[in-house]
């Protein structure tokens, strides 16, 4: 299946001190990299290895996206991360919406290897009633309307599916459901941004991480002016910045390998 334009991985080695500081970066569910790329190429330009994979299914077409679970997704992410814990000494990780979850659980099977996570609208759950039912309408309803572009900003869009496949979904909430318990397990510091007006990702998920991770402390800012896609939103500038400051804060010799 050919990738579409946008939806490329991307990778970057830096070089001295800042080089070997690693951070692995996720995209959310039915996106691409594409919506990550300008946090992912911020990091670098700060002299960061950073490692923005393409999750499974995603980038090409949403009906190949239904043939991928879960483990697919998380496969990659923690190739990213093997990757980068091979040439630094401290490895952090960021995601949007479902790529938070996935670098949330990175964190719950790593401990200490990750140092902080950095978390934009993650997902853990939702209140949505439609979404109770997608267990029972996959094998008959193959796909219902689109998420992508929840972004305020006029004239930008995200590189993202029009439709949400049933079958992806369910796995996807299988995922939550593996995560959530283990919030507890999570040793690295959280920086948790969170867009005030959302139309993807409801409180609830909010609401789960702060009950949850009792086992390290979360940071959490406000982004005010930002819908869920806020990686490429008005808000973008404070992500970044924010990151950085935060991976300065929190970075430590020696950890990640």
């Amino acid at each position: 299946m050919p990738i579409l334009e946008g939806a490329q991985p991307f990778a970057s080695d830096g070089d001295g001190a800042a080089g070997r500081i690693g951070v692995v970066v996720s995209h959310g569910f039915t996106g691409a990299p594409l919506s990550m790329r300008p946090w992912a190429e911020h990091l670098a330009a700060a002299g960061h290895s950073v490692r923005l994979p393409r999750l499974p299914g995603h980038g090409t077409s949403w009906q190949e996206l239904n043939d991928t679970r879960w483990p697919d997704w998380y496969a990659e992410i923690r190739r990213a991360y093997d990757e980068l814990a091979e040439r630094c000494d401290t490895v952090f990780a960021c995601g949007l919406s479902m790529g938070g979850t996935l670098v949330t659980k990175l964190a719950e099977d790593l401990g200490e290897k990750i140092v902080g996570l950095v978390l934009v609208n993650p997902a853990y759950g939702t209140l949505r009633k439609d979404a109770r039912f997608a267990r029972y309408l996959a094998w008959a309803v193959p796909s219902r309307p689109g998420i992508a572009s929840d972004i305020k900003r006029p004239g930008v869009a995200e590189l993202g599916y029009d439709r949400v496949p049933l079958k992806a979904l369910v796995s996807l909430q299988d995922l939550w459901k593996v995560v959530v318990p283990d919030l507890p397990e999570v040793r690295a510091p959280i920086l948790y941004f969170h867009s005030t007006e959302d139309h993807v990702v409801d409180a609830l998920s909010g609401r789960l991480l702060h009950a949850g991770a009792t086992g390290t402390t979360v940071t959490e800012v406000a982004l005010t002016n930002s819908y869920h896609v806020a990686t490429m939103d008005n808000d973008a500038e404070q992500i970044f910045t924010g990151t950085l400051d935060f991976i300065r804060q929190h970075a430590r010799p020696g950890v990640g390998n």
